[in-house]
């Protein structure tokens, strides 16, 4: 049986798509983004450019997901219910390769449907017709050259992650250790080039803010640890809540010489995330344009909807952002 509350998030994510699309015309075609969670605002970014981008040629695209922390359940139940509505073609941000497959993607049918963000392990693949996002293990090579910017010698790191089953983090902590071993493996750092991983990490948030910053808090206050890399954007979601509650920390932390640079991976950074750059609270990004990523995704969509082909995978290029 459906739960309530999951059925009216699916119904307002149809409202507001239907907001932001153009009124329908006889050739108009619909997609759907389905995200992990609709709440971040790298996926509403995504959303808002996967809907300007089918306006603009007279389609629609709306953004569904359940609402809080990802909850690949309540994702396989919308993505299933997506799929019942006739859409022209539908891209799936991927919370559990295999629950998903085993489930929603079994009534796939002749729906085009896509991933986006983060794909569906090897072995699920065929079952949707390509891949637009990012390279996650460049993307964790690219988080351990900033690492390694940050402190050359090496020292005592502690991970963030997300959700323990998200694909995109298992490939980009593998990319993170390859780069800081020196090529040598995708295991965890134990002194390979001077670079060691605090026992209690990685450290997995759920996609939860309040989690991921006792979790900082606790690495924070921990002795010895000199680096702390977020692989997703999960601390810095509300930028003002994170001042408020890692701010005096640090500040404390620098008078007394013991605070350890932050690095955060995160979607195209808004003027709040900035913000907490310029101010020495986060000493790099690296981002990655969502946006974007929504309006390639509807162009992916719309020439699988008419029948052309599309390459097996689009990938957007990441920025690193540093303090002015």
């Amino acid at each position: 049986m459906t739960s309530p509350p999951i059925r009216c998030r699916l119904l307002l994510g149809l409202i507001c798509g239907l907001l932001l699309a153009p009124l329908a015309g006889a050739e108009s075609l619909r997609f759907a983004l389905v995200a992990k969670t609709v709440d971040p605002i790298p996926f509403v970014q995504a959303g808002l450019g996967c809907a300007e981008a089918a306006r603009a040629e007279g389609d629609s695209c709306i953004l569904l997901g359940p609402a809080g922390p990802p909850n690949f359940r309540q994702q396989d139940h919308i993505l299933g219910e997506a799929l019942e509505m006739g859409l022209d073609g539908i891209a799936v941000s991927v919370s559990n390769s295999r629950w998903l497959a085993e489930h929603s993607l079994q009534r796939v049918g002749r729906t085009p449907l896509i991933t986006f963000d983060a794909d569906l392990e090897p072995a699920d693949r065929h079952l949707r017709r390509a891949y637009v996002g990012f390279d996650d293990r460049k993307f964790g090579r690219r988080l351990g050259e900033l690492a390694q910017r940050l402190r050359p010698q090496g020292g005592l790191l502690c991970l963030l992650a997300g959700n323990l089953y998200d694909p995109n983090v298992d490939i980009r902590l593998r990319g993170l250790r390859e780069y800081l071993s020196g090529g040598r493996g995708s295991e965890r750092l134990s002194g390979e080039v001077g670079w060691r991983e605090h026992e209690r990490c990685p450290l997995y948030t759920a996609g939860d803010q309040s989690v991921a910053l006792r979790q900082m808090a606790t690495m924070l206050n921990s002795p010895g640890v000199d680096l702390i890399v977020s692989l997703g954007s999960w601390p810095i979601q509300d930028p003002e809540r994170f001042r408020r509650s890692i701010g005096p920390l640090l500040a404390e932390l620098q008078a007394r010489g013991t605070r350890p640079p932050i690095v955060i991976g995160v979607g195209e950074p808004n003027a709040q995330q900035l913000a907490l750059l310029d101010d020495g609270l986060v000493q790099a990004y690296l981002a990655v344009g969502f946006r974007e990523l929504g309006r390639l995704s509807y162009r992916v969509l719309k020439r699988l909807a008419q029948g052309e082909p599309v390459p097996e995978s689009t990938l957007i290029e990441s920025r690193i952002y540093l303090p002015k």
